[in-house]
Formats: structure tokens, C-alpha cells, sequence
């Protein structure tokens, strides 16, 4: 009887000659425990095999060119110890670890080309039946990224060896890894764990008090950013493998060493709050001066803005017979009437009778002519754009109301957004009034337009009448 030396010889031999691209069955003595293919310069993709009844517990395909992993692998119930690491494999399929993998304890697939395939496997497929797997080895293979579940059934892991790979974070579950002892990270591109991952360590690290964590050769960073980082290395149960050794990088590119973490936290944390102060204060002295500045256009637009609103609600409201009456700047009045009510006497007794009854002339009157139910100041904003001139009669009692220099404003907006610049205000100086006591936007239009001041005399009054229906009518 062959020695099993001498039958693994023979079975390099074949599988070497027959070609792994096809399904075929490894024939397997009934006793052999160990089968092992290393370095053999197999260069095949590994389809369907099955193994022949066998009480296998070891197999080693390692240092060969075995670069996809299609499978199924069946007949290895008894497997505990699998590597495959070493063959430049860039894809292994969601089938490959079929359900006879049911006792694999150790699994090894370092330095091959797994990361690719490993990050689009979303749900866990690859390593879905090793359920009792308590190794496994995926360093140097070029891992960016894993997903949340690529591990999720994985309940009895106890050694991951993650080292040598691109991986920024822990962005995988973890916290169901209760046997969990020894995570090895080490040479990565971590600079800090986010809060999952911490708290997904802290989580295991209550239960499993020898659980391990080697972060070594990362691109640490100490800085605002990474100081609740800083603050878990301190307070974390998790051991962390070979602390003093770790290198951080502070924010003005000094390496220090992770000795004293916790003097390096302390510090930080005087830095991000001096940071914190001067971030805050310059926030809230931009946010000020946009304020001010904001607050600075509309107070200097303030009474154009309030003539577009009102305007905009006075062209929503109006009907089509509305439309119709102004067709053509046809207006509904000849001249809008503003006065304060302590000078309605002389409005309704005398300025009234002499251009309406006499005149000829259409007045509009706030206290004839608003509509009810309106507000005010769309009553307002109305009666000045449907009448061709604004009438002002200006008294120290006009200056004093509100609603008067309202009117007189909405005036000034509708002559320069509306009219095109026309002068449509018409000042009447009802009583002698000093320039220095006139707002600045009267006595500008004092300065560059018509005004009249009303007569003591008989002949100067039947001239300001006539004057007046003139500029009126004109």
C-alpha cells in the first residue's frame, strides 16, 4: 500500500495534468487528514470539486495562481483548517464556501486580490455557511472598504486580521462577535474610528474582556476632529495592541507618539475650545454684519419694497372690469386727495367745492372713495396708482401722521416705478412750514419740482385755483 506521501505526490501530479476549469472529484484515501498543494504552479480557475468520502481536516492550496474561486467545494464536512492565501485571486463567487464548510475553524486568504469582490458583497453571501469559523486571515488584500453585513453570521470569530490593506474605518458589524479577542488593523490608512465603530468595539469589549485592537502603523491624527477619538483610546475597555508605539499626527504636522493619551487629549481639548471661541465669534460677527447689511438695503429700499407688495396686491384683487377701466392709463380719478384729517375742513369744505363742483375735476378721497373691507394700506396704494395726480396739502399736521407720509412715499414709488419718472405729486403748502423742519425726501422734491403755497388774499386766491386745476388737468 502507497504511503500518503507518496499519494499526495500523485495527486499534484494529476491535478497539475487535469484541468481545475471543469468540474472534477479529488480522490481521497479514507484516512488522510492532511492535504496539501503549496507551490505547485497550478494556474487554474477553481470550478466545481468535489472530494471523494474523506476524513480531511487540513487543505492547503497556498503559493499557486488559483486567480478565481468558483466552486461549489463539496464532500469537506470535516475541514477545520483552509488556505488558500498566496494566489493572486481577484473574484470568488458567493457559492464557492458551499454549506460542507459547516466545521471550518481557520480560514487563511492573505495576499490575494479579494477587496474588490468583497466590497460589493453587501449582504454577507461569500462567508454565509462558515458559521463556526474562528479565524480568518484577509491581510494584504488591497481592501478598501467592507460592508456593514460581510460578516454577519460570524458569531464565533475570534481572530480577524485585517493588516495590510487600505481600509480608512471599522465600517462592518462587529458587535455580534462576542468571542471576538484579536482585530488587527495595523497598517492601514486609519486616522480615527468613527463613533459605530466605537461604540461597536466597547459593546463586545464589556462582555469580552480580552478583546484586542492593533492600530499600529495608521495614519493617526490628533487633532479637533479626532478628539472624541483620543478620548475612547483613554476610556475604551478594548486593549489596544502596543499603544505607546502609535504615531499621530497633530494639526501642525508634528509626529508624536501615543504615550500619554490622555495629556495629549487634554491639550487638544484646551486648543478646540480656544478654536471653538474664535470659530464662534467670527460665525456670529459674519452672521451680524450680513444682518446689518441686509437690514441696511431694506431700510434703504424699505418704501420701494412696500410699493411692490402693496401693488402686487392691488393687481392680484383687481377684476377684469378693473382692467378694462384703466385700459390705456385711462384713470378711474384725476387726482388722489392726501391730507391729514385735522385739515379735513378744508379739503371737503373748500378744495372739494372749488375743483370738483367747479373744476370739473374727479377727486379721490380716503374718506369717501376706500373701499371697505380693504386695508389700509392697500385702499392707499390703490387710490394713487388709478389716479393720474397726487394732491398733497402739507401742514405740520401732515408731517405728524404716519399714514400721510405713508401715502406720500407710496406716491414718490408710483411716479418712479410706474409712471416712468412723471411728476404726479402735487404739493400745496397749506401753512408756512421752515425748510428745516421738512423730512429730507419733501424737501428734495421742493428742490426739483412744483409746489404752490395756499394765498391770504382774494386775488391771490382766485390764481391758486386756477393754477391749481391746470396742474391737475395737465
Amino acid at each position: 500500500m502507497k504511503s500518503e506521501n507518496n499519494w499526495i505526490d500523485e495527486v499534484s501530479l494529476y491535478v497539475k495534468t487535469k484541468s481545475m476549469d471543469s468540474d472534477f472529484i479529488i480522490p481521497v484515501p479514507n484516512k488522510l487528514k492532511t492535504f496539501l498543494i503549496s507551490s505547485s504552479t497550478l494556474k487554474y480557475e477553481i470550478s466545481k470539486i468535489s472530494f471523494t468520502e474523506n476524513e480531511l481536516n487540513s487543505l492547503s492550496f497556498s503559493n499557486n495562481v488559483l486567480y478565481t474561486w468558483t466552486g461549489p467545494v463539496t464532500n469537506v464536512k470535516n475541514l477545520t483548517f483552509l488556505d488558500l492565501s498566496s494566489n493572486y485571486c481577484s473574484n470568488v463567487s458567493k457559492s464557492f464556501f458551499s454549506k460542507d464548510f459547516i466545521n471550518l475553524e481557520n480560514l487563511q486568504l492573505q495576499n490575494n486580490l479579494l477587496g474588490l469582490v468583497m466590497s460589493t458583497d453587501s449582504d454577507g453571501d461569500i462567508f454565509q455557511n462558515l458559521h463556526n469559523v474562528g479565524t480568518v486571515n484577509l491581510s494584504n488584500n488591497k481592501i478598501t472598504n467592507i460592508p456593514n453585513l460581510f460578516f454577519k453570521k460570524q458569531y464565533g470569530l475570534e481572530n480577524l486580521d485585517l493588516s495590510e490593506n487600505m481600509i480608512d474605518d471599522i465600517n462592518f458589524t462587529v458587535s455580534h462577535m462576542k468571542k471576538l479577542m484579536v482585530l488587527n488593523l495595523r497598517n492601514n490608512r486609519i486616522s480615527k474610528l468613527s463613533k459605530f465603530a466605537m461604540d461597536a468595539l466597547d459593546s463586545v469589549a464589556k462582555t469580552n474582556t480580552n478583546l484586542t485592537i492593533d492600530l499600529g502603523g495608521n495614519n493617526l491624527v490628533c487633532n479637533c476632529d479626532s478628539l472624541s477619538f483620543i478620548q475612547w483610546m483613554i476610556e475604551t475597555p478594548t486593549r489596544l495592541n502596543r499603544r505607546k508605539k502609535y504615531k499621530c499626527k497633530l494639526s501642525n504636522d508634528t509626529i508624536i507618539f501615543l504615550c500619554n493619551p490622555k495629556e495629549v487629549y487634554e491639550t487638544l481639548k484646551k486648543e478646540c475650545m480656544s478654536y471653538a471661541g474664535i470659530i464662534f465669534g467670527l460665525t456670529s460677527g459674519i452672521l451680524m454684519f450680513i444682518f446689518i447689511l441686509l437690514g441696511g438695503i431694506g431700510y434703504r429700499y424699505r418704501w420701494k419694497l412696500r410699493y411692490l407688495y402693496y401693488m402686487v396686491k392691488v393687481k392680484w384683487h383687481q377684476t377684469d372690469n378693473d382692467s378694462d377701466n384703466i385700459d390705456e392709463r385711462l384713470y378711474m380719478y384725476d387726482a388722489f386727495v392726501s391730507y391729514a384729517d385735522d385739515d379735513q375742513t378744508f379739503v371737503h369744505n373748500i378744495l372739494l367745492h372749488k375743483l370738483e363742483k367747479i373744476g370739473g375735476i374727479q377727486l379721490c378721497l380716503h374718506k369717501r372713495n376706500f373701499l371697505p373691507g380693504n386695508d389700509i394700506a392697500t385702499n392707499i396704494a390703490s387710490a394713487i396708482h388709478n389716479s393720474r395726480k397726487t394732491i398733497v396739502i402739507m401742514s405740520s399736521n401732515y408731517l405728524a401722521s404716519y399714514w400721510c407720509m405713508f401715502e406720500y412715499n407710496m406716491a414718490r414709488m408710483e411716479s418712479i416705478y410706474e409712471r416712468n419718472c412723471e411728476n404726479i405729486l402735487f404739493l400745496i403748502f397749506y401753512e408756512q412750514i421752515s425748510a428745516c423742519n421738512l423730512p429730507l425726501q419733501i424737501l428734495e422734491l421742493v428742490h426739483c419740482q412744483s409746489y404752490i403755497e395756499y394765498p391770504n388774499d382774494e386775488y391771490g386766491d382766485v390764481v391758486f385755483w386756477e393754477q391749481l386745476q391746470r396742474a391737475v388737468k395737465s
